[in-house]
């Protein structure tokens, strides 16, 4: 579900202090039945286990595709071009000991790059000749008990053909992107973050008795 900006803005959230420079692009809440406080690394864990874009349903895929020829025809994920190129990594403003903190994270096949992971918060990003696009994941007390994932997109676009990109993608993200983003991560999590919790949570009751 898509929630106000407000949301991530509001929350004492680490990423505040390193993304001044970057506007806030979409900030997405995700259900996460059962959660409790600690599940955030489970959470984490969930979604880069089930990371497939085989699996994702076919407008996705045909999307993606298309972005990826024409990144390759145009020269737009060149590593000239992405981390360490034209775009200076996020990691490089953090102090060591905030950085550290990504050295035992699960890896992904995905194209992002993890930046930093906490109790509660985790960053990733990913750069290229278009975009420096952070993606900030947040755990959140829903109210009732529970606990629900935060997504925030954090952008800064390469000048007016960057802001021009944003615009022409804006309503794929919201009609196909987003809405297939939200059944893959909440189903992520029943499918491997809930049973992961509960087979825990079995094995410290059985331990105790």
């Amino acid at each position: 579900m898509r929630i106000p900006k407000a949301a991530h803005t509001a929350r004492p959230w680490r990423i505040h202090e390193f993304t001044k420079d970057f506007r806030i692009e979409d900030v997405w809440s995700f259900r996460a039945p059962d959660a409790g406080p600690d599940d955030f690394p489970v959470m984490l864990k969930a979604l880069k286990t089930a990371y497939d874009t085989r699996k994702a349903p076919a407008p996705v895929r045909f999307l993606f595709a298309v972005r990826w020829k024409l990144g390759a025809l145009l020269g737009w994920d060149t590593p000239q071009a992405g981390l360490g190129g034209r775009v200076a990594s996020l990691s490089d403003r953090l102090p060591q000991d905030l950085a550290r903190t990504v050295e035992n994270a699960v890896p992904c096949s995905d194209p992002f790059s993890d930046v930093y992971q906490l109790d509660d918060e985790a960053a990733r990003e990913l750069g290229n000749k278009t975009v420096h696009t952070i993606m900030h994941l947040g755990w959140v007390p829903t109210g009732d008990g529970g606990y629900e994932l935060r997504m925030a997109a954090l952008v800064k676009p390469n000048g007016l053909f960057g802001r021009v990109y944003m615009a022409g993608i804006l309503p794929f993200r919201y009609l196909i992107v987003y809405p297939a983003l939200t059944r893959q991560w909440e189903r992520a999590w029943i499918e491997h973050g809930r049973p992961y919790r509960r087979a825990a949570e079995t094995a410290r009751g059985e331990t105790a008795g």
